[in-house]
């Protein structure tokens, strides 16, 4: 029982199966394709396929393959038509674009799956295609990306059809490319040589070539008679097949070829496949060169089959396919088309050109490596996919010193230190040159890998653009136009040279600063002991000065412990003494400022405060002048008319300038910072000019005098370093680098970049510098004494607080002088009222008189004792005003007179002693 069911399973399954034994498919190839390489490969996939028993096992692919004339399009369809009739489930092919569009048209009204492996530059969505080539903006991009390596921003594109404008166009119109000049040309077998020769004429040295390919040996050939195959030359192709060209006469001249290959041929699987291939060949026939290396035509029609193959592999799981029976006379569509195509759609695998992924039809998936002709052969130097973009793997490749034996032109200024002319006459070529510059150049040549040959720029000039002619000179325009592989010197790295040629990294770090005559010696005049202090200092001790003798003067007149008995033998004077009138409260203050007596001292408390704090002020300002007038004379100091660029800036007495067509002159001309503006507006506008040709110029100018000269830092240190009458002034203006020069897009650039890196990490770039610089046998003995401490005035900032101690002493003083005429006033008048029953003149009237007697500022010296009783209120007496003035001197008419110890007492006369009361003197009025 079990073997008659399997039986009739396997019958059952047999009548379910998906796919019918026999698949017929269709190839359309142009008459010149026949038995190509393309042909071979469709035979050969088909065979491959019928033999894997696990791909299709009961399906068979039988093709019908059908010849057409090129750009024949009618008989490509009466051709086209008989396949259907046929009964194909596809078509494949043809190459042709114009065929191609016309054999797709009858595949997509009859819904049959077209694959094709064309380029194909209709960007519009056809349902019934699968086209296994790489769109062509993919392409664009891939090319893109390799000129934005490569730094090209000269460029001519060589295209042979028509339609190759069509599809390079995105490599004019990119954004990316803006900057890029871009020269367009047609060229065909007969035009080739013209055209080269003109792209050479304009010095045009970056070209990508879109020729036919059996066609590119003509223009190969063209390349060598025009000589056009040196290292200054990079050609990339867009052709996959560069594999297959001869280049054995460009491998040894150094010319750079680039191109992307789909076919990796360095994969196993893709080995194997190769290998397969060959044996299958027929006799006289073959898929694969001489260097068994296929084609990309050929392998993508490979790939196509195989797509095919898997999409009815996948259909065959779930749906069944019919067979076609459509014509082109009915029109009627194929039922089963649409799901057949929706399958191969997507397909996703790995084939010989490499991963295989759709979207509605365009392949989106692939990776193609990128190619560099050297002289053993082509090797692969990179990749490029749509995803990751291009990923060089070999940088070294594009540009190879090891074995290449070219002289480089490297043309450069003479310039102390960088680059000097030998002393000897009789030498020639680079060994007449000597310096930093030539000493960096040969470490590098070394390290790199070239001979090189010297030569001075013509102008003499670094190089600068005119605003005016919109064109450089110098090293620049030497640079642009060609003429030169490298510069060497102290050019500057910065943002307008850098858009127009390259730079390497920096080998030497700098700024701009300013050179200037040594100032000399301060001339010595009549009034330097007053330098100690500054004007403003000065000006407030006059002002303390004066404030204290008034305050001392005021305060004795107003406090009644300043008044003394003169005649301290008699116990009731006449009168009382103040020994602080003007003068003396002048001579006090003045005597205690200069730190000696004055015979004069005061009793009261609050006088005495006034004299303690102003002997605290001028403890302080004694000293202070005393210390720095030391510093002054023992330091030496300088005349420096100018400390820094805004010194410079604010004057006009000196002159400045720059090296005529520098980048300092740049800096300045395009700097947004105000003080630069306006330092170049005076540059621009002194006459005679302010600008030198030369660095010899500019130190000569600075040595005459009354001139700055604005240069690098680094030559500056070496002109002060051998010139004791030369000087820095100030510090470093701006921040930049020295960089070897090349031209855009160069080579050379990164491996001379490599070169300074390594050195400066190896420290011999310090020693080179150090070797031109700081050589003892020709540097001066400079005496740096006093350079950098000179003394400076004192001002407010260093001792102003003491006239604030001043003040709050002298504020202290007058409370305390208020509080003791206030307080005495008070204690006299209780005792007197205690003493004395009499009527009394008030205390505030008393007090009063007082405060006005103190107040006159010319008032006596002397007054008379004080009385508490109301003299207006006791009969038969005169009253006599406390503020009543004294006769100045003594009478001579017979009255007795009486010298006190202080002052010059006066008696007075007899007729107006009897109107005195007798004093009432209190003991604090007492002679001491």
């Amino acid at each position: 029982m079990a073997r008659p069911f399997a039986v009739v399973c396997y019958i059952l399954l047999s009548g379910a199966a998906a796919l019918p034994p026999v698949v017929k498919i269709g190839a359309i190839f142009t008459e010149d394709q026949k038995d190509s390489s393309a042909e071979l490969a469709f035979k050969y996939a088909v065979y491959r396929i019928n033999k894997d028993k696990h791909l299709l096992p009961r399906t068979t692919l039988v093709y019908d393959i059908q010849y057409v004339p090129r750009d024949d399009s009618f008989h490509a369809s009466k051709k086209a038509c008989q396949q259907v009739h046929f009964g194909v489930q596809a078509v494949f092919g043809p190459s042709d674009p114009l065929l191609g569009a016309h054999i797709h048209s009858i595949c997509d009204a009859l819904d049959i799956p077209h694959l094709e492996a064309r380029l194909d530059l209709d960007s519009d969505y056809k349902e019934f295609s699968i086209n296994l080539h790489p769109a062509q903006p993919l392409l664009n991009s891939a090319f893109q990306d390799v000129m934005a390596f490569l730094n090209w921003t000269k460029v001519a594109i060589v295209y042979e059809e028509d339609y190759g404008l069509i599809k390079l166009r995105e490599l004019v119109r990119s954004p990316s490319n803006r900057d890029v000049e871009v020269h367009l040309r047609q060229a065909d077998p007969e035009s080739y040589r013209a055209v080269l020769k003109e792209i050479k004429s304009k010095e045009i040295h970056n070209l990508v070539v879109d020729t036919r390919p059996e066609h590119m040996h003509l223009f190969l050939r063209g390349i060598l008679q025009l000589q056009m195959n040196d290292y200054k030359y990079h050609y990339l192709f867009t052709t996959f097949d560069i594999e297959t060209f001869d280049l054995e006469d460009f491998k040894y001249n150094f010319v750079n070829m680039t191109a992307f290959r789909i076919v990796d041929a360095e994969d196993v699987g893709v080995r194997e496949i190769l290998k397969d291939m060959e044996r299958f060949q027929p006799v006289g026939h073959s898929i694969l060169n001489k260097s068994r290396i296929i084609q990309a035509e050929p392998a993508l029609m490979y790939d196509s089959v195989h797509v095919f193959a898997i999409g009815l592999q996948t259909l065959e799981q779930s749906h069944t396919l019919r067979l076609s029976n459509v014509s082109c006379e009915e029109e009627l569509p194929w039922d089963g088309g649409l799901s057949l195509i929706n399958y191969i759609n997507s397909v996703e695998l790995k084939g010989l050109s490499g991963p295989i992924e759709f979207k509605e039809g365009r392949r989106i998936q692939f990776k193609l490596d990128l190619l560099k002709l050297k002289q053993h052969a082509l090797v692969k130097v990179g990749e490029w996919s749509p995803s990751g973009g291009v990923n060089i793997t070999d940088r070294s490749a594009f540009f190879d010193p090891g074995t290449m034996n070219v002289t480089l032109v490297v043309i450069t200024i003479l310039e102390t230190p960088y680059v000097m002319l030998r002393a000897q006459s009789n030498l020639t070529g680079n060994s007449r040159y000597e310096g930093f510059c030539i000493d960096l150049l040969r470490e590098i040549a070394t390290m790199v890998g070239f001979e090189y040959r010297i030569e001075l720029v013509p102008d003499g000039k670094y190089g600068v653009y005119d605003l005016e002619t919109g064109e450089w000179n110098g090293i620049v325009r030497q640079l642009m136009d060609k003429k030169a592989d490298l510069a060497v010197g102290s050019m500057t790295i910065n943002y307008a040279r850098e858009s127009v040629i390259d730079f390497t990294k920096p080998f030497m770090n700098l700024g701009i600063s300013i050179l200037f005559k040594v100032p000399t010696d301060k001339e010595s005049t009549f009034f330097t002991f007053m330098d100690p202090l500054g004007l403003d200092i000065w000006m407030l001790v006059v002002a303390a000065f004066s404030l204290a003798c008034f305050t001392l003067f005021a305060l004795a007149r107003f406090s009644p412990y300043e008044w003394r008995n003169p005649r301290p033998w008699r116990p009731r004077p006449d009168y009382l003494v103040n020994q602080f009138s003007l003068a003396n409260s002048f001579w006090f203050i003045t005597g205690t400022l200069l730190r000696q007596g004055s015979g004069v001292n005061p009793k009261a408390t609050s006088t005495r405060i006034v004299g303690g704090i102003w002997w605290f002020f001028t403890l302080i300002i004694i000293s202070s002048y005393t210390a720095n007038l030391a510093a002054f004379l023992t330091v030496e100091r300088m005349i420096t008319p100018i400390e820094n660029a805004e010194d410079l800036a604010g004057q006009t007495e000196i002159a400045y300038g720059t090296l005529d067509s520098g980048s300092t002159m740049t800096f300045f001309r395009d700097s947004m910072i105000e003080t630069y503006k306006k330092m170049w507006r005076f540059m621009e506008n002194k006459k005679p000019s302010v600008f030198v040709s030369t660095y010899e110029e500019g130190i000569q100018r600075v040595l005459e005098g009354n001139y700055a000269f604005l240069m690098e830092s680094t030559m500056l240190d070496y002109i002060v370093q051998r010139d004791c009458n030369l000087t820095q002034i100030g510090g470093l203006l701006d921040s930049k680098g020295y960089g070897i020069a090349t031209p855009m897009g160069s080579p050379w650039r990164d491996k001379i970049s490599l070169a300074i890196l390594e050195l400066q990490e190896r420290g011999e770039i310090q020693m080179l510098y150090d070797k031109w610089w700081k050589n003892p046998g020709d540097t001066c003995t400079r005496n740096e004494k006093g350079k950098e401490s000179k003394a400076n005035a004192l001002g407010v900032d260093n001792i102003g607080g003491v006239f604030v101690v001043l003040l709050c002493g002298l504020a202290v003083a007058v409370i305390v002088a208020i509080f003791e005429f206030c307080y005495n006033s008070k204690r006299n008048t209780q005792a007197e009222m205690r003493a004395v029953p009499a009527p009394h003149q008030s205390l505030c009237a008393e007090m009063t008189e007082e405060l006005c007697f103190a107040l006159r500022c010319r008032g006596s010296r002397q007054r008379p004792a004080l009385k508490r009783q109301c003299s207006k209120c006791i009969p038969g007496t005169t009253y006599v005003p406390a503020a009543l003035e004294l006769p100045p001197h003594p009478p001579t008419n017979g009255l007795r007179s009486q010298r006190g110890s202080l002052g010059v007492p006066i008696e007075l006369p007899p007729h107006l002693q009897h109107h005195l009361h007798p004093p009432v003197v209190h003991p604090d009025y007492d002679a001491t």
